[in-house]
């Protein structure tokens, strides 16, 4: 009785959630025009999926990186750290604008931008068990993926309005104002912690403590591979493609302005939060083995953005269809994602959790990098509604062999 009384919003549980939406809404406006920004100076699909690919690489590497730190190290320092050297970064780009080549500079600030997200996320993940009743983790879940979705709304629709009327540089300077605010605020939080201390060197710490969470995978919880591989299919097969196709399609195919892909992106943000709601008003009965069905879901919700690119369909009624597929697919994505780390934070030892979220993280998103590198060639030189029905048709497939994965994953039998 005791345990349902505890309440989910204290002090410390609070400060986490403020300082996601600051750093988090940086992100999001940073995430938005400095593609969008290549994309306009270059006019090039296949630069523009090459330049996201390789940025990707460093999420995927420093992700696993980031879960042995989230083990090791006080969760809130590495908070701390990771927002302050966001800041400077952010500075030190804005600073060479227009001084160094933009291609270049713009791979190496992206590259440092997705490898402090990847290492940084783990954190925020392994201190969530710490902070919230384990019968409100699904709860808490929720609420870290919507203000991550908020922050995701409202990022694109400032970025796409202030971009289009002044540029890129105000955008750079409201984020380098929302991670000094944010590393700020995070210096109030207290975290549990129990330092361990390693032996060795920090690569010998790295690959012992992910041997440790891949021998937990393998011989406790095999269902987790079977997931992590269902995942990065999808993250190739689809993931990908909306990733590059989006703004492709609203900027290039459609030529609607920045504030339309501003408002297109923040449909996505919008779509987030209502799933975050969802998810937070179904709890326990949002169940696990739904999970095919959603993903089965999401990818004829794709399949209705290709057709919305078919010759013949007016381009205002083109970016209509995209921008509402658009918020249907972060609906039924966000809702996988709560169930799913959820799921993963109740299965896992809290001292191997941060190691084993980023394995997860790293594993289902190693495709996607290969993924945007393809479809941005793809783009470029076929018509970009057949790449969308032929993504959406390769990932319903996976949608389908998916199904008894996500049962096992619920019932705790391996897969049939």
């Amino acid at each position: 009785m005791k345990k349902t009384q505890t309440p989910l919003f204290r002090r410390d549980f609070t400060l986490v959630l403020i300082g996601q939406i600051i750093s988090l809404f940086g992100s999001a406006i940073l995430r938005f025009a400095l593609p969008l920004y290549l994309l306009r100076e270059t006019e090039s699909a296949a630069l523009f999926g090459a330049v996201g690919a390789a940025a990707f690489l460093p999420a995927v590497l420093c992700s696993p990186i980031g879960g042995v730190a989230a083990d090791r190290v006080n969760k809130r320092n590495i908070m701390v750290a990771l927002d302050f050297s966001t800041a400077g970064l952010v500075l030190a780009y804005t600073l060479l604008l227009e001084r160094a080549p933009l291609v270049p500079l713009m791979i190496v600030c992206l590259m440092l931008l997705y490898g402090i997200a990847g290492a940084y996320q783990p954190a925020v993940q392994a201190s969530i068990p710490l902070l919230a009743e384990p019968e409100r983790l699904t709860a808490a879940n929720a609420l870290i993926n919507m203000v991550s979705t908020l922050s995701g709304l409202l990022g694109p629709v400032v970025g796409g309005v202030l971009f289009g009327a002044f540029g890129i540089r105000p955008i750079l300077w409201v984020s380098i104002g929302c991670f000094f605010l944010s590393a700020v605020m995070e210096l109030l939080i207290h975290i549990p912690h129990q330092p361990r201390t390693g032996e060795g060197s920090v690569l010998d710490t790295v690959r012992r403590d992910l041997g440790e969470s891949w021998r937990f995978i393998r011989r406790e919880k095999p269902v987790f591979l079977s997931v992590m591989a269902v995942l990065a299919l999808f993250n190739l097969a689809l993931s990908a493609a909306l990733i590059v196709g989006i703004p492709v399609a609203v900027v290039q195919v459609l030529g609607m302005s920045d504030a339309r892909l501003g408002l297109t992106q923040a449909a996505m943000g919008l779509g987030g939060l209502f799933g975050g709601v969802l998810a937070a008003c179904l709890g326990e009965r949002l169940r696990l083995r739904q999970g095919g069905a959603i993903l089965l879901a999401a990818s004829l919700t794709a399949a209705g953005m290709g057709a919305a690119l078919l010759p013949g369909v007016p381009d205002s009624m083109g970016w209509w269809v995209v921008t509402v597929m658009s918020f249907a697919i972060m609906v039924l994505s966000t809702l996988l994602v709560v169930v799913l780390t959820a799921a993963v934070q109740r299965e896992t030892p809290t001292e191997l959790l941060g190691k084993v979220m980023a394995f997860i993280m790293a594993v289902s998103n190693c495709a996607s990098p290969l993924g945007q590198a393809v479809y941005g060639g793809l783009f470029e030189w076929c018509a970009p509604w057949v790449v969308l029905l032929g993504a959406a048709g390769t990932a319903a497939v996976t949608a389908i062999c998916s199904r008894r994965v996500f049962r096992a994953l619920e019932t705790g039998l391996p897969p049939q």
